[in-house]
């Protein structure tokens, strides 16, 4: 994916701001003509300009007369490009989406990906669950078996699904603290912290927060070599481990779940808040960070939810793991609804004393 510098996350007033890109992502043909505008460069060539003649226009994109008046036609009709007096501009609002051009690019690749799914096995994934995950490529990208290897290609499996997820976790983690206070704590432990993302983006807002990652090895691994550099590097800490079965690092004032509960069995889900309720200090906050159950209600699903909607079995109310806090005598319990591209909802809880 090209790279291009954006704003800093901080410098974002709206932390629900990134939601935009979706507007560009309807429908396949929406996305898979924006797709090709950037693999032709043509979005570059018009980010540095204000706006430029069909000439200027086929002289820098390799297509002919016939397929570029086709694809300019298509991003005209997605609201990416507007033309007036035969000039070609981006519109102001595709031009202000580019600050998350990553997030775009992310979600172009990771839906172009699953796609097969939908259109070749959505019959089995609503008939056959179990034949649907033997088939599925989604699933086997998100196969955690290869985190336990050591060899060059379990590394590079393992970074491919990491970059999707730590490019919607840049992102996401802007809503959770927007929603509750990390100012509040010395140490986090973030169980099933992938890349040490939603780390790095707590460490940058509250400096005097230090961080630990407790995953798989190979994730670790991945991990470090993506903070490594960043001014967070220094406090945050990976641990690798088998979080179901080994003691997480304790004494913690918080311990996180951030999109990592959905992965797991309702038995085994309930033993991970068992084994991070024992790292917390007493009164300490146990807090998950979670996509809701996924409701369509009727209306129009946007092709950038596919991936998402793959998905539709794992994600799971806030009231079971609502429940299951309480059996562990937690307080103060308490579950935020946070509408982004789908339900989202934040629970917290404190531990008792």
């Amino acid at each position: 994916m090209t790279q291009q510098a954006i704003p800093s996350i901080s410098e974002q007033v709206d932390e629900r701001a990134y939601l935009c890109v979706d507007a560009f992502l309807r429908t396949l043909t929406d996305a898979r003509a924006l797709q090709t505008a950037l693999d032709l460069r043509l979005i570059d060539h018009l980010a540095e300009s204000e706006a430029v003649s069909w000439a200027d226009l086929a002289a820098r994109v390799p297509a002919d007369a016939r397929g570029l008046r086709l694809l300019v036609g298509l991003l005209r009709g997605n609201g990416v490009l507007e033309e007036e007096h035969d000039r070609i501009a981006l519109s102001r609002a595709f031009r202000s989406t580019l600050r998350f051009r990553d997030l775009l690019e992310t979600k172009l690749e990771f839906t172009r990906f699953v796609l097969p799914d939908f259109t070749d096995l959505f019959t089995e994934m609503i008939c056959a669950p179990g034949s649907f995950l033997r088939q599925s490529r989604t699933f086997r990208l998100f196969c955690y078996d290869r985190a336990h290897g050591q060899g060059p290609e379990d590394y590079e499996q393992t970074r491919r699904w990491m970059r999707i997820t730590t490019c919607l976790t840049k992102y996401e983690a802007q809503v959770c603290m927007k929603h509750h206070d990390f100012g509040q704590y010395a140490r986090m432990l973030d169980v099933g912290g992938n890349s040490g993302e939603f780390s790095r983006q707590v460490c940058r807002k509250h400096p005097r927060i230090s961080a630990a990652v407790f995953d798989l090895p190979l994730v670790c691994r991945v991990g470090q070599d993506h903070l490594r550099g960043s001014p967070e590097e220094p406090r945050i800490t990976f641990v690798s481990g088998n979080a179901l079965a080994d003691p997480l690092p304790g004494g913690q004032d918080v311990v996180t779940f951030k999109s990592m509960l959905h992965d797991w069995p309702d038995a085994e889900a309930q033993r991970l808040l068992a084994n991070a309720s024992k790292a917390l200090k007493p009164g300490g906050t146990l807090l998950v960070f979670e996509r809701g159950p996924f409701e369509v209600a009727g209306n129009e699903l946007p092709y950038a939810l596919i991936p998402f909607l793959l998905f539709f079995r794992s994600f799971r109310p806030p009231a079971l793991y609502k429940q299951q806090l309480e059996r562990l005598g937690y307080e103060g319990i308490s579950v935020q609804t946070i509408d982004l591209e789908m339900p989202f909802f934040l629970l917290t809880a404190r531990k008792g004393t």
